[in-house]
């Protein structure tokens, strides 16, 4: 956990109780006004607002709509200051480098501004400027919000459904590899590798000459903005074959490579000389290997309607906070698949799916992985820019279609040739003992040895009712037995003193009493 500078963390928590009373928190709470007192709180909280909206298993949905909705444009730095962190980085005066090198930002956000240069060569580029200072502010404001963190619990009741230290470690994790220009500039090489066969994407190469942890230098490539369809008609583009492609591109993102970009919203996406162009890999997405092939198998059983093992699958792949009920967590998923099974895949909304699967997971107290919970915005978001691109495309028919294509890649022959002879194997070894324990079996029976373990799994309530029945019957003995006892001293030699009983037996008496009243008044007041 990042340390604090104590003088620094009390301004800091002066600056933001300010905001808390600046936006009358302690009047209640609203989706808007959380947005609000985030933007109001700086790049620390932006990001933790930005990765909280990704999660609506962990949030209520109102929450996480609002909270996408937090600007990423803020105040730029001016330009001495960005000249400054720009000529520290690159060990020389700006002049020595490039050729111009343009004063005012292109764009601006909460940890860093980019600016419009040339180099001596002629070549075009873009200059990404860390903000100075910024990632200590960060790691004192993430600090603090780990030692709050029981006070965000107030935001839509959720009480200990959601942990808000994982979602500020979740925040940090991502803070800290966006605030390391390096970190964003091996992903970029890595996504240009990858899409490097596909002929019509394209990304900016990195300049790591000029780059640094602060400071990031790209080659630019300008065109037009994906959503801006009129432009792209009268350039001769069309839209739905832009469209289709952009969706196949990010299934094979997701699907093939496990390497995806997780904010693809229209401002990091151009088109280009025939090309969609990439921008900004500073937040990509990451599935292993098993992610993806529990993934694939959770697509195919959700099409089959396959509920016991869609709930498996669940249950492997996600964070679970407490011990799960199987049958309820049965009969949700089962009502889920009931939902949409009668809809065609084309007519899905991504949205509303995204919804319904986070109501579940929410209810069962099973959280999605970083990867998932990115996956799930990355694909909404998509959904967002093809319904303005190309309304007639359906990304979910575009990944089972990409699946159904590609579901020969997935089956191993040897592999599964392996495991059938394997599971022969293991068949064989125990089948000759099988006439031995049946006889063994039957040999127990005739003597009375035979025992039964039964574990009961599934709903608590019969195990909580039978505690309940338990706990009586155990008061009942306790009863009983102060009776008894009671009864005999009461005959006994002891010097009688209540009622001409002994006072040790009054006492017993009282105590059964006692305990007799509150027995039955527990059996009518509720059945086992």
């Amino acid at each position: 956990m990042p340390e604090t500078n104590s003088a620094g963390s009390r301004e800091r928590l002066k600056e933001i109780f300010s905001v808390l009373k600046k936006h009358q928190v302690v009047r209640g709470i609203t989706p808007e006004k959380l947005r609000l007192v985030f933007e109001d709180l700086g790049p620390t909280f932006v990001k933790f607002g930005q990765i909280l909206s990704m999660r609506p298993d962990m949030l209520p949905m109102e929450y996480c709509e609002e909270l996408s909705r937090l600007r990423a444009e803020v105040r730029p730095m001016s330009y001495g200051e960005a000249a400054g962190e720009a000529e520290r980085s690159l060990g020389r005066p700006l002049g020595d480098v490039f050729s111009r090198f343009d004063r005012r930002p292109i764009g601006s956000a909460s940890i860093a501004q980019v600016h419009y240069a040339e180099l001596k060569d002629g070549r075009k580029v873009v200059v990404k400027i860390r903000r100075p200072g910024i990632r200590e502010v960060m790691e004192r404001d993430v600090a603090l919000l780990h030692r709050v963190s029981g006070l965000l619990k107030i935001v839509g009741g959720t009480g200990d459904a959601v942990d808000f230290n994982q979602v500020i470690d979740e925040m940090w994790a991502a803070a800290r590899q966006e605030t390391d220009f390096l970190n964003e500039a091996e992903q970029a090489e890595q996504f240009r590798l990858l899409n490097s066969g596909i002929a019509y994407v394209t990304s900016p190469r990195v300049l790591r000459a000029y780059s640094s942890a602060s400071v990031l230098v790209m080659e630019y490539l300008d065109g037009i903005a994906i959503d801006n369809v009129k432009m792209l008609r009268a350039e001769g583009y069309d839209p739905d074959e832009v469209g289709v492609k952009l969706a196949e591109n990010y299934v094979k993102q997701i699907v093939d490579d496990g390497f995806f970009h997780a904010d693809p919203h229209p401002g990091n996406l151009r088109v280009r000389e025939g090309k969609i162009v990439w921008l900004d890999m500073g937040m990509m997405g990451r599935l292993t290997r098993r992610d993806r092939e529990l993934f694939r198998k959770a697509l195919g059983a959700a099409v089959r309607c396959d509920v016991n093992e869609l709930c498996n699958l669940l249950l492997v792949f996600c964070d679970l906070s407490a011990p799960v009920d199987r049958l309820r967590l049965y009969s949700d998923v089962d009502a889920l698949l009931n939902r949409y099974e009668t809809l065609d895949i084309g007519g899905m909304n991504l949205m509303e799916i995204r919804n319904d699967v986070a109501a579940v997971a929410n209810r069962n107290g099973i959280s999605m992985p970083k990867g998932v919970s990115m996956l799930g915005r990355g694909l909404v978001t998509i959904e967002g820019v093809l319904g303005t691109l190309s309304p007639g495309i359906n990304v979910m028919q575009v990944m089972m279609n990409h699946l159904s294509g590609r579901m020969l890649e997935y089956f191993d022959p040897q592999q599964e040739a392996r495991k059938a002879w394997a599971s022969l194997l293991q068949s064989g070894k125990w089948m000759p003992q099988i006439p031995s324990q049946v006889a063994e079996l039957l040999r127990m029976g005739i003597r009375g040895q035979t025992k039964t373990n039964i574990e009961i799994t599934g709903s608590k309530q019969p195990l909580h009712a039978l505690e309940k029945m338990v706990g009586r019957l155990a008061v009942g003995l306790v009863e009983g037995a102060l009776l008894i006892a009671s009864a005999i001293l009461s005959i006994s030699d002891l010097p009688k003193c209540f009622l001409g009983i002994p006072t040790a037996g009054a006492a017993g008496f009282f105590l059964s009493a006692v305990l007799g009243a509150w027995l039955l008044w527990e059996m009518l007041r509720r059945k086992p």
